[in-house]
């Protein structure tokens, strides 16, 4: 015990004087980095490795030069002034997330009341501080912003959090929303027809954008259009859609659908083509049970397609009623005084408020089930939360409720992981640098209190944050966006 003690009092003054004097362009490790060595080693740490296989105990992490070199059973390690050594007893070390649907602003509706009711125009405003940072501090190395709304902002801040200017995640930026005539944000472009639609995709490509979003009310001509553009370019094309079905966006080319399957229109009543639904899937979903025919073909064409489908489960969460968890006092730490109010009122079902017409607690338990059968057919599963303050959902917070929904719905926790790192580093090509625990990747990895393998709620208690070889310490970033979220 002794010399565990010492090893640790030799850790903390290494990181201390590696941590104090970055280059220049390094001020956010110099303010958030807790190890920061040549050659760092974590030591007896539990690994969950993101590949679905069981968890591994008592395990030694080698990280030098921003890789992982070595994975060894577990032994004691003596630091020196060029070595940081971690002793992790009752940690566990996994990947870090892959957050493949986070944003980056926050949804404003001007003067909300309890009714629910707020005036127009529902606006975004960026969150380009404080959204990098809690992301970062809960585990999540590498996101795609999944719709974007100042698309310059998005890129300038991947450019300074690359250079080491700025905390935060690596990011795959998303142009701005590929929309029809109507649109939910007065913000969001229109698009006027299909050559409309392939010159944004070709503007946008120029400037650096990595994926696009195709939204509500596009038409299938324009969605086309789109998605050929992006592929010449190898940039591929999700979307949260309405106006174009599941089996129609897979015929036509997409590469992911958002929303699990909440927003397929398929099977709701009076659907015309190219146009939303008034239901808004809602319908297609409450007769989609698994076993039915056309479940069974939706999942056929999705993965003989090879769409991949991103599950956001925590934004409709709170729709399902009584008995779910209260927020997180961190998150509402984290939250500006408007935006908890804000909150409250949303979570809060008016009196006056009539009944849905379909229950919702139908529609969670269809959803749960078609992401497993998904996957079960050999579906590639993304994990995302939209965490954009609807629903409860913040950025980081949003991404570790997921993992616990992923359990909630019949996942296992390491297959949960997998599915919240792995896949998502299948599906943007990043697979051989990220999204598992090995030597040659990324040392892209979390530090975390307890043992998420066998308690899912321990994915909550991240204490580092490892980016490149860089720890960052959890708790400083989110001291450090206390009372911002819902500002900027």
């Amino acid at each position: 015990m002794l010399s565990r003690v010492f090893v640790l009092l030799v850790l903390s003054l290494t990181m201390r004087a590696q941590c104090s004097e970055p280059s220049k362009d390094a001020a956010a490790v110099k303010e958030f980095g807790r190890v920061c060595a040549l050659k760092v080693v974590l030591t007896h740490a539990r690994i969950i490795d993101g590949t679905g296989s069981a968890a591994v105990e008592d395990q030694n992490v080698v990280i030098e030069g921003g890789k992982i070199t070595a994975i060894m059973k577990g032994a004691d390690v003596a630091a020196d002034k060029s070595t940081a050594v971690l002793d992790l007893h009752g940690h566990t070390v996994m990947p870090g997330m892959v957050g493949m649907h986070d944003h980056l602003f926050y949804i404003v509706r001007p003067n909300l009341d309890s009714r629910r009711h707020s005036d127009n125009p529902v606006l975004v405003t960026q969150m380009t501080f404080s959204a990098p940072r809690l992301y970062l501090a809960s585990g999540v190395t590498t996101m795609r912003t999944t719709g974007s709304v100042e698309t310059y902002a998005d890129l300038n801040l991947k450019r300074d959090i690359d250079a080491g200017k700025l905390p935060g995640p690596h990011l795959d930026i998303t142009g701005p929303y590929l929309e029809g005539t109507e649109s939910y944000f007065i913000q969001m472009p229109h698009l006027t027809g299909p050559d409309d639609a392939r010159q944004t995709v070709e503007y946008w490509a120029d400037r650096g954008v990595t994926s696009f979003k195709a939204y509500m009310n596009i038409t299938r001509a324009e969605l086309k259009a789109a998605i050929d553009a992006a592929h010449k370019r190898g940039i591929k094309v999700t979307g949260h859609l309405c106006s174009v079905t599941y089996k129609e966006a897979a015929e036509l080319g997409i590469d992911d659908l958002e929303h699990g399957f909440f927003v397929n229109t398929q099977l709701d009543a009076g659907k015309k083509p190219d146009v939303c639904s008034q239901s808004e899937g809602d319908e297609t979903l409450a007769h989609m049970d698994p076993d039915t025919p056309e479940a069974k073909d939706l999942i056929n064409t999705l993965v003989s397609h090879h769409v991949a489908i991103t599950s956001t489960l925590p934004v409709f969460e709170g729709d399902i009623g009584g008995g779910r968890p209260p927020l997180r006092q961190q998150a509402l730490d984290a939250m500006t005084p408007q935006a908890r109010e804000d909150f409250f009122l949303l979570r809060q079902r008016p009196a006056s408020a009539p009944a849905p017409k379909i229950d919702p607690a139908l529609l969670w338990k269809h959803d749960l089930e078609l992401e497993r059968a998904f996957v079960a057919a050999g579906g590639l599963l993304l994990a995302g939360p939209d965490p954009t303050g609807r629903g409860d959902v913040l950025p980081g917070f949003g991404d570790q409720r997921e993992i616990e929904l992923l359990v909630e719905a019949g996942f296992s926790p390491v297959e949960a992981i997998k599915i919240a790192t792995l896949n998502g580093a299948v599906y943007l090509g990043r697979d051989k640098q990220i999204g598992s625990v090995a030597a040659g990747k990324n040392a892209d990895l979390v530090v975390i209190k307890g043992d998420p393998s066998k308690q899912i709620s321990d994915i909550e208690n991240v204490e580092i944050v490892f980016k490149d070889g860089i720890g960052y310490d959890s708790q400083k970033l989110l001291d450090s966006v206390r009372g911002r979220y819902g500002q900027y």
